[in-house]
């Protein structure tokens, strides 16, 4: 059988989480969030790592988690928001599974992250339009390195995983 893992990208606040332990939940698969490896793997939080080392080292870390994975089966990946932005990790990421891309319009993550404290790319003076300009910067590079997209945007999180095991299950099927 082939690999089994699946890979959800997608910017902060797409709900790779929550969607990605209950796809795991529902498949019998091991959930692993990268950010949660990257803090076991630092020692300190990410918020942290960029406030003391910098994005350069934090995305040093994340490629360091994802090499760490490289053999791993039967598992659902969320990833860190940018983790697909460094072309060797997307390499390795399809190398690891099939990658589905968990979208929500801007406004949308907008409502969802305000009351986030944790998000260290939103320590800004305006995080709406900080939002709006990191998105669309990375569209294409999302939409590019993934194999499935699902609009989260209007969508709870059962049904959104019910799209993303569907998916696995027809790819599985053929």
């Amino acid at each position: 059988m082939e690999n089994r893992n699946i890979i959800l990208i997608g910017f902060m606040g797409a709900g790779k989480t929550v969607v990605g332990q209950k796809v795991a939940q529902e498949l019998g698969l091991k959930f692993v969030d990268a950010d949660e490896e990257i803090e076991k793997t630092a020692g300190v939080a990410i918020s942290e790592i960029f406030s003391k080392k910098g994005e350069a080292c934090f995305r040093d870390l994340e490629t360091k988690v994802l090499e760490s994975l490289r053999d791993s089966t039967n598992l659902v990946l969320a990833t860190g928001g940018g983790m697909v932005l460094r072309p060797e990790n997307v390499k390795m990421l399809k190398q690891l599974g099939s990658l589905v891309l968990l979208w929500a319009e801007p406004s949308v993550i907008f409502e969802r992250i305000i009351n986030e404290t944790h998000r260290p790319l939103l320590k800004v003076s305006d995080p709406k339009v900080e939002i709006a300009k990191i998105i669309n910067y990375r569209q294409p590079i999302y939409q590019q390195a993934a194999d499935f997209v699902v609009d989260t945007s209007g969508l709870g999180v059962d049904e959104v995983a019910e799209k993303v095991v569907n998916y696995i299950s027809r790819r599985s099927a053929s």
